[in-house]
């Protein structure tokens, strides 16, 4: 089972924007400690898009060294992208790999062929790419892609390949689509919230944990009220401290320069660069935030 807290990790970088491969193991043992179950790779936070296909690779095989400390921390490699044969090369070139699982985008440049375009794309990823024992999180994330996943769409999937296509990172922010999601759905299919504020609220829609940039900074609270919530226990102080971090941080988005000075500033990392068309988190932002926040 793939459930729990997972970071949407960042994507160590050297100055002249390349992988920092050598430091991703490092990074991801750090998490490990902290208490996540797993990462996503190269999703939003991670920066993806940013990366070429051989890159993304590297940066998957790096990855799999934390495993040497850690054989149970679960990997989910971001694999989308707008072209149909190069999301079907990763997706299968990730799991041969040793990825646990992969998180699609859709695909987000033609974004009027609705949802029969949108099952007949996914669809030829899954057959084509996916083995019989892989599993496919859809990513929702329209406010960025441009491209929502309806209920329907995501129904008629899991229909059509149920033990493959097995849910979704659900990054809306919308409180009432994860009520949907909870309501069609139930438990039968594998939501991971990606607003550190909905948490609670997910899981008790039935959300099976969390993918979320936040988790790189507050993973341990992020536990706690996991664990809380498997246990029955109140979780409502510890979503309020989540909910404080969270409102703060999202005033000075995007996320991953954010989350990059932070680390640096918090917990010693490098303050890696981020690719162009990102550009470094602002001296002056970097003050106020700093004045606001203290994770240790």
């Amino acid at each position: 089972m793939i459930q729990g807290i997972f970071a949407a990790s960042i994507t160590p970088l050297n100055p002249d924007f390349s992988p920092d491969l050598e430091a991703i193991p490092g990074y991801l043992d750090f998490l490990a400690r902290r208490g996540c179950h797993g990462a996503l790779l190269l999703g939003t936070t991670g920066e993806g898009p940013s990366f070429s296909s051989q890159q993304r690779l590297a940066i998957f095989q790096a990855a799999l060294n934390v495993r040497q400390d850690w054989p149970n921390f679960r990997l989910l490699a971001g694999t989308g992208t707008p072209s149909l044969d190069e999301t079907a090369r990763l997706t299968q070139s990730a799991f041969d790999l040793g990825m646990d699982g992969v998180v699609l985008l859709p695909p987000f440049y033609y974004r009027g062929s609705g949802d029969e375009g949108l099952f007949s794309w996914y669809m030829n990823i899954i057959d084509r790419s996916v083995p019989s024992d892989g599993i496919v999180l859809a990513y929702h994330i329209p406010a960025v892609s441009g491209v929502g996943l309806s209920i329907d769409l995501l129904s008629r999937l899991f229909d059509a390949a149920p033990t493959k296509f097995t849910g979704l990172k659900d990054s809306s922010g919308d409180a009432g689509f994860a009520y949907q999601l909870g309501n069609r759905f139930g438990s039968d299919m594998r939501v991971f919230t990606g607003n550190d504020k909905l948490l609670s609220e997910a899981l008790q829609n039935h959300a099976s944990g969390c993918i979320t940039a936040l988790a790189n900074l507050i993973s341990p609270d992020l536990r706690d009220l996991w664990e809380a919530f498997q246990e029955g226990k109140l979780t409502l102080s510890i979503q309020e401290r989540i909910n404080s971090v969270r409102e703060v941080c999202e005033l000075y988005q995007p996320f991953p320069p954010l989350i990059k000075f932070l680390l640096n500033q918090q917990y010693d990392f490098p303050l890696w660069s981020v690719c162009p068309p990102l550009i470094p988190l602002p001296k002056e932002s970097g003050d106020r935030i700093s004045a606001r926040l203290d994770l240790t």
